[in-house]
């Protein structure tokens, strides 16, 4: 046995072992589909010794490649949106753009899919291909639409799908706005996050039919969602837990911040919630919910950290910190946002603090609706 052929089945081993690889067609999917093949552009990891996020690049011909490509590991592929590994001689601060996800991740939604013989799938975020692999390994490439809204990216997955003589219909696009020529699908998984699921999804999903997406927000929390598609075209449906995580997609990432907020101005009143709330995944999911349009970061103030959420659309902005032993809120524009984070966040305590996998998402033509 190869090195490459020992280091898959490891990694099949492992998947299996940790329960997001479970039923045989799709451990037959993994198998038939090498993850190296996808990842000869070389990748990046993150540097240690610095006081910063840097990467650094790791390319085809390096000695720890192969065995990079089998690590249960996302491996970051691309940087600020058009640099490669073989761009950079050295260290990178820029922050990453695309990826190929940790093979345990693909698989567990692959799995969390529920695809049989026959389905038809949309694949929203082709990305390195790997995916979108597996799927036509499974289904079959006549069964498989993948659409990538990066034209670097798409080229590379195609080039990649087509060494192994793989050919699904792939589109370069807008995801977002799905692929109606193909429809109806009987599956769409989005391998980007987004912050609300769009309609053309359900409009392109049959009645019955699944869409599985993880929804995010601009707090840095986000879960994955399986939703049923009902006869009305509305859709529902559980999030499943496990803190799933995604690079959002590129038109729903946040705007900049532009002009900061003068932390001297606002009124300033005591809160019983702290910035800690900001600090569990779980919590900050349901904080989220709240101020949909608020960004977080640390700004200095009176010689103090304190923990700022700033709504670029509004200008609107929330200012914690503790000081005394008690948590203090300044706050300033035309909407308090820490009101509303109050609100919710009690809410959700009265209600017995449910974890994620008890909330159910709605989408309709009017929007999308979170509750517990």
């Amino acid at each position: 046995m190869t090195d490459q052929a020992q280091l898959h089945q490891q990694l099949i081993d492992r998947m299996t072992t940790s329960g997001s690889l479970r039923t045989e067609p799709w451990k037959r999917a993994a198998a038939a589909v090498p993850r190296h093949e996808f990842l000869r552009g070389g990748f990046f990891r993150r540097a240690v010794g610095t006081d910063f996020t840097a990467w650094e690049p790791v390319r085809g011909d390096d000695p720890d490649w192969l065995e990079g490509c089998y690590a249960d590991e996302s491996l970051v592929t691309q940087i600020a949106g058009t640099i490669v590994p073989r761009d950079i001689r050295g260290r990178i601060t820029r922050e990453p753009t695309s990826s190929s996800t940790l093979p345990s991740l693909v698989l567990r939604m692959l799995e969390d899919l529920q695809v049989v013989d026959g389905h038809k799938v949309l694949e929203i975020g082709t990305g390195t291909g790997y995916s979108t692999a597996l799927l036509c390994a499974r289904l079959g490439e006549e069964a498989v639409t993948s659409i990538e809204y990066d034209p670097w990216v798409a080229s590379r997955a195609r080039a990649a799908l087509g060494h192994l003589g793989t050919y699904p219909t792939l589109i370069t696009g807008d995801g977002l706005l799905g692929h109606g020529a193909g429809a109806p699908y009987d599956r769409v998984i989005a391998t980007c996050g987004v912050r609300t699921v769009p309609q053309a999804w359900l409009e392109q999903t049959r009645p019955g039919g699944l869409v599985l997406a993880t929804i995010c927000g601009w707090l840095g929390s986000s879960e994955l969602a399986r939703l049923t598609v009902h006869e009305d075209g509305t859709a529902s449906g559980p999030l499943l837990g496990g803190a799933v995580s995604f690079m959002l997609a590129r038109p729903h990432t946040p705007p900049p911040l532009g002009l900061l907020p003068d932390l001297g101005d606002g009124k300033e009143r005591e809160t019983a919630i702290g910035a800690e709330v900001l600090g569990n995944w779980t919590s900050r999911f349901v904080v989220q919910l709240a101020v949909p349009g608020a960004q977080r970061l640390t700004m200095q103030h009176e010689g103090r950290d304190e923990d700022v959420l700033v709504d670029v659309d509004t200008g609107s902005w929330a200012s914690v910190y503790s000081e005394g032993g008690r948590w203090l809120v300044r706050q300033g524009g035309p909407e308090p946002l820490w009101d509303g984070v109050e609100e919710q966040f009690s809410s959700w305590c009265a209600a017995g603090a449910p974890q994620l996998e008890e909330f159910t998402v709605s989408v309709t033509p009017e929007g999308q609706t979170i509750r517990w």
